[in-house]
């Protein structure tokens, strides 16, 4: 959530399914403690997943209907993040030259989009770029990369730690 605007969500996505519920609470007039917030703010990934779950579950200031509640939002996010780890092994594993490099082509596209929209900007007299187009590419462009290397750099560990 910003400051200029409490409503939105961060990098304009529509949420984790615990974050949704959390926001829920505040919005109902419920405590939820400063640093569960601040951890359910920056979680990437099934391990930061867990790791809210935990702070969840040791809360003095939640009920236990709030708990579970917030506990079963949770689990969503988690297969949620297990599905696409899933598509992405599949992917991996097929045949399929194009499923192997679509991730790669898919990241160098949006990156030479992006210089081409700065040196258009920088160059052309008026030219403007809508703002609604900044942010579809800005978040592309954070979930494409991000995505890209953080599970590039799993596979290249769970390859090390198989040999």
């Amino acid at each position: 959530m910003t400051k200029d605007n409490p409503k939105m969500i961060k990098n304009g996505g529509n949420g984790t399914a615990v974050g949704n519920a959390l926001r829920w609470l505040v919005a109902q007039g419920k405590t939820v403690a400063q640093p569960l917030l601040k951890v359910a703010g920056t979680i990437t990934g099934i391990e930061g997943l867990n790791e809210l779950g935990n702070m969840i579950k040791a809360s003095t200031e939640l009920t236990e209907l709030d708990k579970e509640l917030l506990l079963k939002e949770l689990e969503q996010d988690i297969v949620r993040e297990q599905e696409i780890t899933k598509r992405w092994q599949a992917d991996l594993n097929s045949d399929s030259w194009f499923s192997k490099n679509i991730r790669p082509f898919t990241l160098a596209f949006l990156l030479i989009n992006m210089f081409v929209f700065i040196i258009l900007d920088s160059s052309l007299e008026g030219f403007k770029i809508a703002p609604e187009w900044i942010s579809m590419l800005h978040g592309l462009l954070m979930t494409a990369v991000g995505g890209y290397f953080v599970v590039r750099s799993g596979e290249k560990v769970a390859k090390i730690i198989k040999r």
